[in-house]
């Protein structure tokens, strides 16, 4: 994940991505061009992807697999970002190809191309943005962190799980998943 050129407008971006056959991200005024997941980071996502389905299923929020765009603003500044996966509670902002609203959990797998712009790119937009549940998923180590967003509008740190846990949503109190099921 590497930041394209200069800083640009959200419209100017809006512009090339209309032109582009690229998937892209566009944080902090950086256009960020997406490379294809490894398939260890494709397993993780769909198999997280089907224990959401099953949890979901039935209930009000529902969750979307990239790609899938979310647009989020903080401050003066809009993002456009596409995490592994996203749960939304509410529809308003959800349109035919992405969601102007605020997720109420967001999920990224983390590759070697996107590890720090996960950790801190993301982790402040999303933060800013506020997103009550942010869960940082690394197949290389088997671990889950799960950063919950507090009162004074800052994550807690972190509740870490890993491969033989049981990973708790905060969020969604009955929402448990085997991590030996999601490292296979």
């Amino acid at each position: 994940m590497i930041p394209l050129e200069k800083e640009r407008t959200y419209e100017e971006f809006l512009d090339i991505d209309e032109q582009s056959n690229e998937n892209l991200e566009f944080i902090d005024g950086r256009i960020y061009l997406l490379s294809a997941p490894s398939v260890i980071h494709q397993t993780v996502v769909t198999n997280l992807s089907t224990e959401f389905g099953i949890y979901f299923k039935g209930k009000k929020c529902r969750h979307y697999v990239a790609p899938f765009d979310v647009v989020l603003k903080d401050d003066e500044k809009t993002h456009r970002v596409q995490p592994d996966l996203t749960v939304i509670c509410d529809k308003k902002g959800l349109g035919e190809q992405s969601y102007n609203g605020v997720p109420a959990l967001v999920v990224e797998v983390l590759s070697p191309a996107t590890a720090s712009v996960d950790f801190i790119k993301k982790m402040g937009i999303y933060m800013n943005a506020g997103i009550k549940e942010y869960w940082i998923v690394s197949p290389q180590n088997s671990t889950v962190q799960i950063f919950i967003l507090k009162e004074n509008g800052i994550y807690s740190e972190p509740t870490m799980y890993s491969k033989n846990d049981i990973v708790k949503s905060e969020t969604f109190e009955e929402l448990k998943i085997k991590l030996s099921e999601i490292f296979q």
